[in-house]
């Protein structure tokens, strides 16, 4: 597909006065009607809605071409202000479909483009997304990623379409960049003066192939706990469902989480001089599982030699015949909260968790193209590689080589919640480190940053200060915004020193009462307690590498 960013608008049109844009730079007000928008010309493109939305009046529907508004948004719709509606339909291939929505706000616009990422299996377009970037005046984009599907844990929508995995793997984000920025020149008679992209786990893979690929699309990425690694991932996921459900006795039931949970704090909660239920850095934690081996009689307070090995197996990530890791485990820490293990790795039910479907739907759609793949056939070290031989290219964002983005001046911030059960933490650390390597010690420093968050879970959630600015936790002080440290990085030289994080009493926003905050460190630094003053208090902690 050719790239051509520079659009025809047949229309006509007077350039309007610029207007102030809400960072204090000059963004010019609309050069067009929203309207006049259905007739851009872009490759491979149809536009297919173009509509001004007056404040207040979006009603956002069910289900509309992959768009699903999810049951809560980080902004009521009824709050937005007046935008353009922009939806197209992008076809880069015979067997593809890519929708897209862009939103432009009509007054008010920073100047700035924000795309926005997709969680599991994509399928849908964010419009709770979108209208948080709007309200906060940057003209926006998503994509459903080359098929429509709600539920995000299936690939059904892969089998036997190639193009499809292509569209989802990479293809898609980037034509959604491409084409949002020719669709705001021609709204707005200008570039955006800057992109970003924010986004969380299969979002921050997203990040990443934008990092490696396609390096000219964003100037600042934000990567949170990205699935990079896909195929050791989904590897992982269907070696823990052989190891969990191989058989009756393995099964850890939701009941003796407490229990796991309570003796990994019980090792290591205190490591850190503060005893407040988070582990602040698990690679310090010397967690060994068999302090819950039964010593009688079976109960929630202990676990069988079979559920032992099954939990050692969760922590020990992805083996090869020589005993070496290919993908890391679980991290201790964070087993019994809400939206922990059970959801994700043990499930309520057998062969009912988050991790079970989305490896076991890999393998069955995309790797083998049999829809009837059972995971008691799954051989690690085999299917691994088959896994790799088939999807890395495609899938895959774990290039170290982030050359091409550090010439151009890209920014880049990752960040992983330690107790995150969906993806390994120290996988992301893992990648990081990479870059390090490659790009060495003092030029990687220039441009990416990584910030590990003690007791948060996937993308948000958990025991510990989780709320930052970042996509999928809520907005909280905008003082604390991850996306603000980011675009001064950018735009002003300023590296991102300590991001401080906050926990809430109800849901963050304004006027809701904070209970802690703790300041998050650039790896591989981690808070310290100075010794006096309350531990719920950033203030009262450095940042110090140990």
């Amino acid at each position: 597909m050719k790239h051509l960013l520079t659009a025809t608008l047949i229309v006509a049109g007077a350039l309007a006065a610029p207007a102030m844009a809400l960072d204090g730079g000059l963004a010019a007000a609309p050069a067009h009607s929203c309207e006049n928008l259905a007739s851009l010309k872009l490759p491979d493109t149809t536009i297919t809605l173009a509509q001004t939305v007056a404040a207040g009046a979006f009603t956002p529907p069910a289900s509309a071409g992959g768009a699903a508004a999810p049951p809560a948004v980080p902004k009521a719709f009824s709050e937005l202000p007046a935008f353009c509606r922009v939806a197209a339909t992008l076809k880069p291939s015979s067997d593809s479909e890519i929708k897209i929505e862009v939103w432009l706000p009509v007054s008010g616009w920073n100047g700035k483009f924000q795309g926005i990422g997709n969680g599991g299996y994509g399928g849908a377009i964010g419009l709770a997304e979108l209208a948080d970037a709007v309200s906060r005046g940057y003209a926006s984009a998503s994509t459903d990623t080359g098929h429509a599907d709600t539920n995000i844990t299936s690939a059904a929508w892969a089998l036997h379409h190639p193009e499809k995995i292509v569209d989802f793997g990479h293809r898609a984000i980037h034509e959604t960049a491409v084409n949002a920025k020719a669709i705001i020149r021609a709204f707005y008679g200008e570039d955006p003066r800057r992109s970003y992209f924010d986004s969380c786990s299969n979002g921050g893979r997203q990040a990443l192939m934008e990092a490696q690929r396609y390096p000219s699309d964003y100037d600042g990425l934000i990567a949170g706990a990205p699935a990079n690694y896909w195929t050791h991932l989904l590897s992982f996921a269907a070696s823990n469902a052989k190891a969990t459900l191989a058989d009756a006795e393995s099964y850890i039931p939701a009941a003796k989480l407490p229990a796991i949970e309570a003796a990994a704090l019980a090792a290591c909660d205190a490591n850190d001089g503060v005893k407040d239920g988070v582990i602040e850095n698990p690679l310090t934690c010397r967690f060994d599982p068999a302090v819950l081996l039964c010593k009688s009689a079976e109960s929630d307070l202990c676990l069988t030699q079979a559920q032992l090995a099954a939990l050692q197996a969760l922590y020990g990530g992805l083996k090869d015949p020589d005993g070496k890791t290919p993908f890391p485990g679980y991290s201790p820490g964070g087993e019994a909260e809400p939206g922990g293990w059970a959801p994700w790795i043990t499930g309520n039910a057998p062969e009912k968790s988050l991790m079970f479907a989305f490896g076991t739907q890999f393998f069955k759609n995309m790797v083998f193209e049999d829809a009837n793949w059972q995971f008691r056939s799954f051989d690690a070290v085999r299917d691994t590689k088959s896994a790799d031989s088939k999807m890395a290219g495609i899938m895959n964002a774990t290039d170290p080589d982030l050359s091409a983005f550090r010439k151009r001046g890209g920014k880049l911030i990752l960040f992983h919640g330690w107790s995150d059960a969906a993806i390994p933490a120290v996988n992301t650390i893992n990648y990081y480190q990479s870059v390090v390597a490659k790009a060495g010690a003092k030029e990687s420093g220039t441009f990416v940053r990584l910030y590990m968050v003690p007791g948060m879970q996937h993308c948000g959630g958990g025991a510990g200060p989780s709320v930052f600015g970042h996509v999928g936790a809520g907005r909280g002080d905008r003082t604390h915004d991850i996306d603000a440290a980011l675009e001064a990085w950018v735009e002003q030289s300023v590296a991102p020193d300590q991001i401080i994080a906050s926990e809430y009493k109800s849901a963050p926003g304004s006027g809701a009462e904070v209970l802690r905050t703790r300041p998050l460190c650039p790896y591989p630094q981690v808070a310290e307690y100075k010794g006096t003053g309350s531990t719920d208090d950033a203030a009262n902690f450095i940042c110090k590498t140990r």
